[in-house]
This record gives structure tokens, C-alpha cells and sequence, in this order.
């Protein structure tokens, strides 16, 4: 430890890191953006909109990048990852997925509120947006055993190449690490491929209507957790390569697994609710 003194505990006592103000100030920054960029307001007669939210992505990606360099440092070369550390870093985790689970659970409520009573007399302006019916008048839904039943296929067939990568880990397998992994990051950018072609296709948009904006907004939040995953499996196929796991420590590869299988599970979920049973008379007819 720095001063020349020996470490006798099992704990971490991080070392000051820019990374937490630098961090803030380009959220800052982006959601200063994104305000200046929705609202088209000028400044000193200019729109800078754009590059302000710009400015602010950069920041963040490499705050991002270049805090989780230093994490994976105290990891591998500094080994400030003692056991009672990663019991902490998967409490840490454990609770991240499940304020993610919360998350979706808005989104969850938000469609079965509107699909459950699309009547209510209550809420009488809800009728006149979907009928009175679910789905509302007018609008084409998916055909859930097309391309939403191969992107649930897909998913789950990443959900089994991941739990490979992480038996072939434990096994010192890092052929078979390597594989599946490259297997899986594939699947991954194939998922976001299809549902981009599906969203191209679609016959309602986000605006205008509830089916629209609840259908996007839970698939769309699920389409950007499935990027963030294909990412973070891929940084750890990177690291594979460079030889940070070892069987015994792989904290970085269990929790992009875990996470992983977070995005299939809720996956299964949506596909359940909005697409089969959302469709109504489409999904019956099969």
C-alpha cells in the first residue's frame, strides 16, 4: 500500500479516482444536450444541441471505458480482489439487476393497465384512444410466431452457449471459453439485427397511440439491454484473449452472464405478454 505500509485486511480501500466527478459533469452534460436537442432551444442564436448531447456521450463511454480499465487492473494486476471484495462486488450486482427487474416492471404495468382496462370509465379518454378494445382499432399487430418467435429462439439458444462459456471457464477450458463466447456475442448482435429489421417493418409507430408507445418503449428498453450485454460479453471475450479469467476468478464474466440471463428472462416475458397474448385475435388464429 502506498507509504510503505502492508495491507492486513481483506478489504479494498480505493485510491482517489477522477472517474466519479468526471463522470457526473458528462451526465451533466448529456442531459443538458438532450434538453437543448428535444426542445430545439438555441443559444446565443446557435443550435447547439447536438453537440452538447455529442460532448456528453463521449464523456460518459469514456468515463465508462476507462473506469472499468482501472476496475480490471485492481483485479488482475494489483489483487485487490480478496474474496470478501467479490462478495461485496456481487451484492453490488444482485442489487443492479434487481433495480433493472423494477425497471421493467414499470414498463410491464404501464401495458397492462392500459391493455387490462382499455374501458375504464375513469380513465374515459382511454377509450377513445384504443376503443374500448385490445389492441386498439386499427392497429396490425406481429404475428408472434414469425421472426418474434426466432428472435425468442435466438435468445435462449445464447442463454445455453453462455452457461458453456462459464463450464468450460470453471473447467480451464479456455478453448471452449473462447468459442462459446464468440458464439454468444453473435447471437447477441444477431437478436438486434432482427428486432431492427422487425421495428423497420412494423405497421404502427411510437407516436399517436398507447400500443405504440407501450409496445416500443418495453421491446426498445429490452433491445438497448440486449446491446449493453452483446458489449459487455464482447469486452469479455477481450479479456479472455488477454488471459484475465481464471476459474477461480472470473467476477467480470459472472456478472455479464448474469446479466445475460436477466435479458432472456425478461425476454421471455414480453414476448409472452405483448406479443402473444398482446395480439389479440392474430396470436388465436394460429
Amino acid at each position: 500500500m502506498a507509504g510503505g505500509m502492508t495491507k492486513n485486511h481483506d478489504y479494498h480501500l480505493v485510491d482517489p479516482s477522477p472517474w466519479p466527478i468526471i463522470g457526473s459533469l458528462s451526465a451533466f452534460t448529456m442531459a443538458v444536450g438532450m434538453v437543448l436537442y428535444m426542445k430545439a432551444m438555441p443559444v446565443a442564436g446557435m443550435k447547439i444541441g447536438p453537440l452538447v448531447l455529442g460532448a456528453g456521450i463521449l464523456g460518459v463511454l469514456y468515463t465508462m471505458f476507462a473506469w472499468w480499465v482501472d476496475v480490471a487492473r485492481e483485479a488482475t494486476h494489483q489483487g485487490h480482489h480478496t474474496r470478501v471484495v467479490q462478495i461485496h462486488h456481487r451484492y453490488g450486482m444482485m442489487m443492479f439487476i434487481a433495480s433493472e427487474v423494477m425497471f421493467f416492471v414499470a414498463w410491464f404495468w404501464a401495458y397492462f393497465d392500459v391493455a387490462l382496462f382499455a374501458s375504464e370509465a375513469q380513465q374515459y379518454a382511454r377509450a377513445d384512444f384504443t376503443g374500448g378494445v385490445w389492441p386498439p382499432k386499427g392497429i396490425q399487430t406481429f404475428d408472434p410466431w414469425h421472426l418474434p418467435l426466432l428472435n425468442t429462439l435466438i435468445l435462449l439458444t445464447s442463454g445455453t452457449t453462455v452457461t458453456w462459456a462459464h463450464h468450460a471457464l470453471l473447467h480451464g477450458d479456455r478453448k471452449g471459453l473462447k468459442q462459446a463466447l464468440w458464439i454468444t456475442v453473435a447471437l447477441g448482435a444477431l437478436f438486434t439485427v432482427c428486432q431492427v429489421y422487425e421495428y423497420s417493418h412494423a405497421a404502427f409507430s411510437f407516436k399517436g397511440h398507447v400500443y405504440g408507445a407501450t409496445f416500443y418503449m418495453a421491446t426498445g428498453f429490452h433491445g438497448a439491454h440486449v446491446v449493453i450485454g452483446t458489449i459487455f460479453l464482447a469486452v469479455c471475450l477481450y479479456r479472455a484473449y488477454i488471459g484475465h479469467f481464471t476459474p477461480k476468478q472470473h467476477l467480470g464474466f459472472e456478472f455479464a452472464a448474469w446479466y445475460w440471463h436477466f435479458v432472456d428472462v425478461v425476454w421471455l416475458f414480453l414476448f409472452a405478454a405483448i406479443y402473444v397474448w398482446g395480439a389479440g385475435a392474430h396470436a388465436a388464429a394460429h
